[in-house]
């Protein structure tokens, strides 16, 4: 935990889930830059913050925390940061209830008068969450964007211009920058794009040839990632009643393959991301049926899974988190598998072969087994004994 310091008072802030190996902080210097911004330390009026006030992409609930006393409304993508920001609140005495928690899967509020939006990774997701906040935005209201340098390119300010109206950036403050956006006053109204949908390749095992939707901000949702495509080549080949989970489940493609290949499987797909398990909800459902048993879980991996219930878990962890490198997510992934699963009960794992996962696989499971590999990536198998 580490503490946030403002021109107005201090916050004890933390990720979730927390951990005290984790170097890294609930904030970076785009959010810090944001704020000094909207109390006008940096030299403008401060932002009039009276009105409806909406903070889209606040990572860890920062941005949110600080400006509870204005009863933001917070969307994200993110079971993760809605927990954090919940933890954040409450560690810093604030009503729990300061802060509407919104998915970007639920109804923006119908007007904004000041859109905070914290840049995310996925240019995708951006754009998807600026048309569809557009229609509530009117020509007074403030539109400030917030990013590390290296987060910020052309393609974002075009969006900006694009659906919300002219758009310009500042200068450089510890390698960040914010976007200022003037509301265009005749703007053209359009529907999100998203999502995307492709057919996936013919090599690919019980998925073959089957259509895959894709919503906005999840990995690889132009094309089936490589990673992936090594893994429906080598999933296990399985039968009789047994419950398997695809965790992180992504667009679903893993907790389909092994729904087709073993139609007395029952299949819960988990995911943090709200645009993940939507997408791997569109997807089941489109290739096998509405009435098909299966579970779309948004939550922290496995943490609500009963002990000792799952036969196979199928993982292809992600190794970021926003822009920072961290094996943190796998570890906790492969120790919530660990507590999932029977005795007897397997966790099967892609990843890129320099991640070392066979080490943390031998730590947690006491055994880790290499079922195959390329030059790039390595299928792992683990049982709980």
């Amino acid at each position: 935990m580490n503490r946030l310091t403002t021109s107005g008072a201090g916050y004890e802030l933390a990720r979730f889930p927390e951990d005290p190996r984790d170097p890294f902080r609930a904030w970076d210097a785009a959010d810090e830059y944001l704020l000094r911004h909207l109390e006008g330390a940096d030299g403008a009026d401060p932002v009039d913050l009276s009105g409806s006030v909406v903070v889209v992409g606040d990572r860890w609930g920062a941005l949110s925390t600080v400006l509870a006393g204005h009863r933001p409304v917070q969307i994200t993508d993110s079971y993760l940061a809605q927990r954090a920001t919940a933890a954040n609140l409450e560690r810093n005495g604030a009503d729990a209830d300061a802060v509407r928690l919104l998915s970007v899967r639920d109804t923006p509020p119908e007007r904004i008068d000041v859109l905070l939006v914290r840049v995310p990774k996925s240019l995708a997701l951006l754009e998807d969450q600026l048309y569809r906040l557009a229609p509530a935005v009117h020509p007074g209201t403030v539109v400030i964007g917030t990013g590390m340098v290296k987060e910020i390119h052309t393609s974002t300010l075009k969006l900006f211009e694009r659906i919300i109206g002219p758009t310009r950036t500042s200068l450089a403050v510890k390698k960040a920058r914010l976007i200022h956006c003037t509301p265009d006053p005749a703007p053209v109204r359009a529907p999100s794009p998203w999502p995307h949908r492709y057919e996936l390749p013919d090599d690919v095992g019980a998925v073959a040839g089957r259509t895959v939707t894709n919503h906005a901000g999840i990995f690889c949702a132009e094309r089936l990632d490589i990673g992936t495509r090594f893994f429906l080549k080598h999933l296990p080949v399985r039968s009789g009643p047994e419950r398997v989970v695809d965790l992180g489940c992504g667009n679903g493609v893993l907790g389909l393959s092994a729904a087709l290949a073993n139609p007395e499987a029952a299949v819960t797909f988990i995911d943090e991301s709200y645009q993940a398990v939507a997408s791997a909800e569109a997807t089941f459902r489109d290739n096998i049926g509405a009435a098909a048993e299966a579970r779309f879980v948004v939550g922290d991996g496995l943490a609500g899974t009963a002990p000792a219930s799952v036969d196979l878990v199928l993982n292809n962890p992600p190794f970021h988190s926003h822009q920072a490198t961290t094996d943190a997510t796998a570890r906790n992934m492969f120790h919530g598998a660990r507590a999932a699963l029977r005795q007897g009960g397997e966790l099967w794992v892609v990843g890129n072969r320099h991640l070392g996962y066979h080490t943390q696989l031998r730590r947690t499971f006491g055994n880790c087994t290499t079922v195959a590999g390329d030059p790039k990536f390595v299928v792992l198998r683990a049982v709980k004994r």
